[in-house]
């Protein structure tokens, strides 16, 4: 018997079958179309190829298993926040959907801050609407692609399009609503103060549940597709920092993760719902019921060394990039990256900030850029953490996931960087396994979240801060704290010429 975990990421749709150990057993990938980016800081994705490619993986997993839908108990979805998915009266997509790392709508923030107040916005969802978030992209369209708008029937974040395609169900669940700028994750319900203020439909929204609990089954249709038996149930699963935190077993406090994706982000478990008052930490309802967290986000942390490998390295090995950044020295001989490719959140809310190398010489080799990437979104990454620390958030070690937690050079790099012990964990699958074990407790093999990270989660490596680059990297980080600020008066200005 599987649960199977289903991720609709940025780059691709993973499908995991995980038995009853919580063992993953079968994995398979199904690569998405490149996001479209006509403009600089836009980004697009068609929701159809995510479909596509879920049935491609779901098919996948489930020939590399030699195994049946039959065969599996319950679905838990997961993938990219915030992303903007359009729905006619038919159900059928409207536009591409604006995605994650999209940050065309600063004018329309702009509007919801002059029309809801930011006081207000922080009372009525516990954060700043950022461009990043669903609300200001559905706006964004609403001002500029009235025609789109005029047929909207629903909005739904990407996994949630997967879900409806599954089960033919409307749904969300609590943890990926809160990204949307629309959700209270105090009362863990739509903001109705925000939604009237905008004048809003409400109907557009879709029901809201906890990560755990089954939202509807398989269709007759679905299973055709996707090999899946009609009638397996499909829980609420959860955004991809939620779920990756369920499969990193950051459920109870103590333990942080860092996440090293397209995107970086530091998540810490939250018993009791508190929130930076300057908004630059997201506090979201978890994937635990009942309880939130607390998350700092670098935009561009793995995207820095796929820019790097695609656009100066082509054909090179993330592998063959770190083991070359290793040569060089810690510090990188005083160079410096920002990690700007996509705007910031934390700590600078900033949508117009832009990236690169600072205190380049002619002695700089090609490993110094490389190592200087690593440790400029290492830096961002700490940035996050020390917001967590000062709000009062226990940081007893760290766990590393996503791709650039499977490196061991990097991983060092945090713990010096950071100052504390960072692990590694026995299965790095991150947000789609943590969607696997969403499905577990939601078809009854757990209790409870936390006692299936209990039961399942296990550290295998471990690497503690070495004394002598946490000192190199304490001055590194006084410098690379004071650039952004003296950069700042410059990215408007930047942005003008793009």
């Amino acid at each position: 018997m599987y649960w199977l975990g289903l991720d609709t990421g940025t780059g691709g749709t993973r499908a995991l079958l995980v038995d009853e150990a919580g063992k993953v057993r079968f994995g398979f990938t199904a690569p998405h179309e490149e996001m479209k980016m006509e403009r600089p800081l836009w980004a697009e994705q068609r929701p159809q190829n995510w479909w596509e490619a879920a049935q491609a993986a779901i098919r996948g997993v489930l020939a590399e298993a030699g195994a049946t839908g039959k065969d599996v108990r319950g679905v838990g979805l997961t993938g990219q926040m915030h992303g903007l998915v359009m729905l006619d009266e038919a159900g059928e997509v409207i536009r591409p959907a604006l995605i994650w790392c999209d940050q065309r709508s600063q004018p329309q923030v702009d509007w919801i801050n002059r029309t809801v107040g930011k006081d207000n916005v922080m009372a009525y969802i516990a954060n700043p609407v950022l461009t990043g978030f669903t609300l200001p992209k559905l706006l964004w369209v609403r001002d500029n692609d009235p025609a789109s708008y005029a047929r909207l029937r629903k909005v739904l974040l990407p996994k949630d399009y997967i879900r409806y395609r599954l089960t033919g169900e409307f749904a969300s669940d609590v943890s990926d609503a809160s990204g949307t700028a629309l959700f209270d994750v105090i009362t863990r319900r739509w903001s109705h103060a925000m939604v009237s203020r905008l004048k809003l439909d409400p109907s557009i929204l879709p029901h809201v549940v906890e990560s755990s609990e089954v939202t509807g089954t398989v269709t007759e249709a679905a299973a055709e597709a996707t090999g899946l038996e009609p009638g397996t149930p499909v829980v609420g699963g959860a955004g991809d920092q939620a779920a990756s935190a369920v499969g990193n077993g950051i459920v109870e406090e103590g333990v942080v993760s860092c996440t090293l994706g397209t995107s970086g982000v530091v998540f810490a478990h939250l018993e009791r719902a508190t929130y930076d008052p300057q908004g630059r930490v997201h506090t979201f309802c978890h994937a635990v019921k009942g309880k939130w967290h607390v998350m700092g986000v670098t935009q561009g942390a793995g995207l820095s060394l796929q820019w790097f490998r695609n656009q100066l390295a082509p054909g090179a090995s993330y592998d063959a990039l770190t083991a070359e950044a290793a040569q060089a020295a810690p510090g990188a001989h005083g160079l410096f990256w920002l990690p700007y490719l996509m705007g910031e959140r934390t700590p600078h809310l900033d949508a117009s900030a832009r990236g690169g190398w600072i205190g380049i010489t002619a002695k700089h080799t090609r490993a110094d850029l490389i190592r200087a990437l690593i440790e400029g979104v290492s830096y961002s990454q700490k940035d996050c953490l020390e917001i967590l620390e000062g709000m009062g958030v226990p940081v007893e070690s760290v766990r590393a996931s996503g791709g650039g937690g499977q490196s061991p050079f990097w991983r060092q790099v945090l713990a010096d960087v950071f100052g504390k012990r960072v692990a590694a964990l026995e299965t790095q699958e991150g947000s789609a396994y943590g969607a696997a074990l969403l499905a577990m407790v939601g078809t009854g093999a757990y209790s409870s979240v936390p006692e299936v990270c209990r039961a399942v989660i296990r550290e295998v490596e471990a690497v503690a801060p070495r004394s002598h680059e946490m000192q190199i990297y304490a001055r590194g980080y006084e410098v690379y704290k004071a650039l952004y600020p003296s950069l700042r008066p410059l990215y408007g200005l930047i942005a003008s010429l793009s």
